[in-house]
């Protein structure tokens, strides 16, 4: 994948240390160029202020305060007009103006659009397909879906292609990784809305003018064909193995992919690095290139199955659903292996185009996803909702769920400014340094 994005603006977060999360529970598979034209246990109450101040294991079930602190203020600076919205719509409200019932009066609204369009929503990432499938049955609107596979900075390049475009082409609403919403907001692509249930989104988890909000994060994992790789990888130096020769492949173009991003920036920890130097994650991948253990190709859930790829590092929640998808349709095993070193952990967050041609249909999209039924979706899917504190403090997460969910002790996330300098870094030096086109 070629196509360019513009790097993130960094934003200062206030927060002096990256955060290790020491006991939490445990997208895209492809990215391709966008073409124009019962009921689980309550938790223990713990603030947020406790846990930024406070070192001490946390309950398996108490992980959203303390995980997205690292997000803190991260759309530092004055914020960008935007054809959509001036000023932030509070929960529900339809453009157009308040009525008695707003919520009556947005689903109306978006109901006469007839259509939202999305992009980058494969249905095995985080449960899209039921998320989508949801949201039809419930509204009774179409899903235009744009190419499932583009990326993060794919996604932006569209909205940006296709401002005086409101066809079919024109993304409504954006689902990217973290670093790629303060830029899109800086950019004046994103409009402000905040959902109904916006105060129970961590204040550390979105933007204050409404304008991008955590959805939902997981930790990179090796997803592995057993019938090809016998020995399964348990660490990052395993890779370097002969027996791996031209079986390891990435998730995505690590120039525009976030996914394939961050996994050179988790192999960084790995090797004599942190969340502040990203460069050995290049000279990682370097000598893994130089062995011919990592393959061109960008892997895909069928790529894996065939054997083409058998060994693929991506979300945990990417693999665990394609573990299940294989097994249930008779596949090879899959196994899925969270490295013992170099745990990385990632948010991706929502946002609204400036210039959505169904500013209506976005909206509702967006009350959707932050509603208790959206949020468990994504749960189904193996991701942590970024309401998951709030969902499990008033009994809202279905205990089998919770159950499922694998152990990713001791993951940690970069703030914002180190991810913004580890994005830089990878995207304009993985050519010079690595030197394989991955497509």
């Amino acid at each position: 994948m070629t196509r360019g994005w513009t790097t993130p603006t960094s934003r200062r977060l206030g927060i002096p240390n990256p955060l290790v999360i020491p006991g939490i529970p445990h997208r895209r598979s492809v990215r391709r160029p966008v073409v124009a034209g019962g009921r689980a246990r309550r938790a223990p109450t713990v603030s947020l202020e406790e846990e930024l101040t406070t070192t001490r294991t946390l309950p398996r079930l108490v992980v959203g305060g303390a995980i997205l602190a690292i997000v803190v203020a991260a759309c530092g600076g004055g914020s960008s007009s935007s054809p959509a919205a001036a000023t932030p719509t509070e929960g529900t409200q339809p453009t157009g103006g308040a009525t008695a019932d707003p919520m009556a009066a947005l689903v109306t609204a978006a109901q006469g659009e007839g259509t939202i369009t999305t992009i980058a929503l494969p249905h095995d990432w985080c449960n899209y397909g039921g998320v989508i499938d949801g949201f039809k049955a419930k509204y009774g609107l179409d899903v235009n879906e744009l190419d499932p596979l583009a990326g993060s900075g794919d996604e932006v390049e569209a909205i940006k292609a296709n401002k005086d475009n409101p066809g079919p082409q024109a993304p409504d609403v954006i689902d990217v990784g973290l670093s790629f919403g303060p830029s899109a907001k800086a950019d004046g692509l994103l409009a402000q809305y905040k959902v109904a249930t916006w105060d129970t989104i961590p204040d550390t988890a979105k933007d204050p003018d409404g304008y991008w909000y955590g959805d939902y994060y997981g930790v990179l994992s090796f997803e592995v064909n057993t019938a090809v790789v016998s020995n399964v990888p348990a660490d990052w130096s395993d890779l370097l193995k002969p027996e791996y020769k031209s079986q390891i492949a990435l998730a995505g173009d690590p120039r525009t992919s976030n996914q394939a991003i961050q996994t050179v920036y988790a192999a960084a920890l790995a090797n004599g690095g942190s969340l502040d130097d990203a460069q050995p994650g290049l000279d990682f991948f370097k000598e893994l290139n130089a062995a011919g253990n990592l393959l061109p190709g960008i892997s895909t859930s069928a790529t894996i199955a065939s054997g083409d790829t058998p060994i693929t590092i991506r979300w945990t929640y990417n693999a665990l659903s394609n573990r299940d998808t294989t097994a249930a349709s008779g596949g090879p095993e899959i196994a899925v292996n969270v490295p013992t070193s170099g745990r990385f952990a990632g948010v991706y967050v929502q946002g609204i185009s400036a210039y959505a041609p169904h500013p209506n249909a976005a909206k509702l999209w967006m009350e959707y996803l932050y509603s208790d039924e959206g949020q468990n979706l994504w749960l189904d899917g193996y991701c942590h909702p970024i309401r998951y504190e709030n969902l499990v403090a008033t009994n809202a997460v279905p205990a089998d769920s919770l159950a499922k969910l694998p152990d990713v002790a001791g993951a940690v996330f970069p703030t914002l400014d180190q991810l913004n300098t580890a994005h830089d870094l990878i995207t304009t030096q993985w050519d010079s340094v690595v030197g394989l086109n991955i497509q």
